[in-house]
């Protein structure tokens, strides 16, 4: 089981929003390692795969930072396609938006294949979300591994404080990207 620990695209991605990130840079980057390393232990991973899933990866939860919003699926989304675009990959684009869109939808994505990136994507992020409760089939062994090489470094907790400071603000939308 191949543990990746470096791709140049996301590093490439995650360097150019450093600012947006400041303090949380280690910490989103870190989350970022864990979930393209549970993406890509559950499928192929062909050139176009690791790449579509590093974009997705770079951007799916960067609009918290960027846009500086706990709404953060529309920027993330939106910032996704302008960099597919501008790097002439328009036709990532579905995949791409599909992983971001669907990553914390609770229920497994009936209209794709149980195989299909977005739901590879999707539960590779409640993995590290929950902390490796839900690992679905993936080996613990693996789960514990890519959480010992990539710590949290605070990111759970930030998700902890933005939920709360949410909460006071839109008692009645406290977690806006939610899906069922």
């Amino acid at each position: 089981m191949q543990i990746h620990d470096q791709n140049t695209v996301l590093d490439a991605l995650l360097d150019s929003y450093r600012g947006a990130l400041a303090g949380d840079f280690d910490a989103y980057r870190n989350h970022c390692y864990r979930v393209l390393n549970f993406t890509l232990i559950q499928c192929e991973n062909t050139a176009d795969t690791v790449s579509k899933t590093a974009i997705a990866v770079a951007f799916h939860d960067l609009g918290i930072w960027q846009a500086r919003t706990f709404d953060y699926l529309p920027p993330s989304r939106r910032m996704a396609k302008d960099y597919l675009i501008a790097n002439e990959h328009p036709d990532w684009i579905d995949d791409v938006d599909a992983m971001i869109a669907n990553h914390h939808k609770i229920r497994r994505l009936r209209d794709l294949p149980v195989d299909a990136l977005p739901e590879l994507f999707r539960r590779a992020d409640w993995v590290d979300v929950t902390l490796g409760t839900l690992c679905f089939d993936l080996p613990r062994s693996f789960v514990t591994e890519v959480m010992a090489r990539f710590p949290g470094e605070g990111f759970h907790k930030r998700l902890v404080q933005l939920t709360l400071k949410r909460m006071v603000t839109h008692p009645f939308s406290p977690l806006p990207m939610m899906r069922l």
